[in-house]
């Protein structure tokens, strides 16, 4: 952990990483468009290749989708308890994801022409499930069950596998239990590659959705135009704003629970209490000793940053400054501090708020910006889901009341033919013609 007090030289330098921007890394961006160009020609052969040279396992076309038999024997060996788990938290999602749902709209405008929106489902979407250390069974649930409250007909999961080509029977239950229609065993940039392209065995989707590492992201990036994407999200992030008042414990507990995800993942204390930053620092290093993930830990703690600010002003700053996936606010008055917050994937009020309670179970995606995409992306809602069409239906009186402002519109940018398409509805000849 790297130690940073208001009080050090070059205090505000040190602090300058904190003002990000969502940027990838030239050489990562390479790969990726060596991986898309590799799979454009390629298709299901290329994603072969890349699946076994990043540490998959050696596939066949055939054996690339995962099979009914498969599913259903990891329904039938579901745990009860972890059955009870992933519905109680599938419960939660839907209940928040129906409530958001937008629905279709008309009204009249001032000319009396019928105008409105129309909201449907995405036909066919591409959900990233990241495999690799653990089975992340809460991702399923966070991004499929919105894409199933949206009434999506086709729900693609796209999951890396184990050396011996297997999924976790958890996460394969949870995937069907929460509405994936189909499974492929594959991961990584390739995989997003071959949902956004389309191959021999995976047909292309409209949009992409999940979670990843920053070659995911960046191929989340690369794809857009060959399909839409939700967001960026990346190695899992958490910024703590504490006052003299919050528990250390908690908040080591807080930043070591973020930290575990390993590579990427970045923890964040912003505090103006000496006294609580060295509270917290020893109780980090404490729980640490206890993990079952040592060496993930110890890797995503060389990021972590631990900070005596000036005052919670400045910690806002900084905080909207970094535009983290998840902020907690442990302090006297955390509601205050959480208006001020303008770039955050998602806030926890007051120390007694877990941020586990959102990863797992409350009812909000998990799916949330990281690397400051914050700054212009949202968290996962299930109206990215829904594709939105604007709808517009003239009758002869309204378009005879809106003919002289097209016609304005039509001579200012000398567009006549746009005049004329409006005007010739309205000739006595059409009109007797349409009668």
């Amino acid at each position: 952990m790297r130690i940073v007090r208001c009080t050090d030289k070059g205090y505000e330098k040190n602090l300058r990483p904190l003002n990000r921007r969502s940027a990838p890394e030239p050489a990562v961006r390479k790969v990726v468009a060596d991986i898309f160009t590799a799979i454009a020609k390629d298709g299901d052969k290329a994603l072969l290749h890349f699946t076994e040279k990043f540490g998959g396992p050696k596939l066949a076309s055939a054996r690339l989708r995962v099979t009914d038999a498969e599913i259903e024997s990891a329904l039938d060996t579901l745990p009860a308890k972890v059955r009870k788990a992933i519905l109680a938290a599938r419960a939660n999602v839907l209940t928040f994801a129906k409530a958001s749902l937008r629905e279709s709209w008309f009204t009249k405008n001032k000319q009396g022409a019928i105008v409105g929106e129309r909201f449907d489902p995405f036909r066919r979407v591409g959900i990233y499930i990241p495999g690799g250390t653990a089975p992340l069974v809460s991702s399923a649930v966070m991004t499929c069950t919105l894409a199933q409250a949206a009434s999506v007909p086709e729900i693609v999961a796209v999951t890396p596998a184990a050396k011996d080509g297997c999924v976790h029977p958890a996460l394969l239950a949870a995937l069907r239990l929460c509405g994936a229609t189909e499974i492929y065993r594959v991961g990584g940039a390739q995989a997003i590659a071959a949902l956004a392209l389309g191959t021999k065995t995976i047909a292309p989707v409209a949009k992409l959705f999940g979670p990843g590492n920053a070659y995911v992201v960046e191929a989340k990036r690369q794809a857009v135009g060959l399909c839409s994407i939700d967001l960026l999200p990346g190695p899992s992030e958490v910024l703590v704003i504490a006052d003299e008042f919050a528990n250390p414990d908690w908040i080591a507990a807080d930043l070591l629970a973020q930290a575990e995800h390993g590579h990427g993942s970045m923890a964040v204390l912003l505090t103006p209490s000496a006294m609580l930053l060295d509270a917290v620092t020893t109780a980090v290093e404490q729980q640490a000793a206890q993990s079952a993930r040592p060496d993930f830990l110890k890797e995503a703690l060389k990021n972590s940053l631990l900070v005596q600010v000036r005052d919670l002003d400045e910690a806002i700053a900084l905080t909207n400054a970094f535009a983290a996936e998840h902020v907690s606010i442990a302090t006297k008055n955390p509601g205050e501090i959480a208006s001020e917050l303008f770039t955050t994937g998602a806030i926890f009020l007051g120390g007694i708020s877990p941020v586990v309670g959102g990863d797992f179970l409350a009812g909000p995606s998990h799916e949330l910006p990281t690397g400051g995409a914050g700054k212009s992306f949202a968290g996962l809602t299930v109206d990215q889901f829904q594709r939105r069409t604007s709808i517009v239906r003239f009758d002869e009186d309204s378009l005879r009341k809106s003919l002289p402002y097209l016609n304005t519109f039509s001579e200012i940018e000398g567009l006549d033919a746009h005049g004329r398409s409006a005007a010739i509805r309205l000739s006595k000849r059409a009109t007797k013609r349409r009668k």
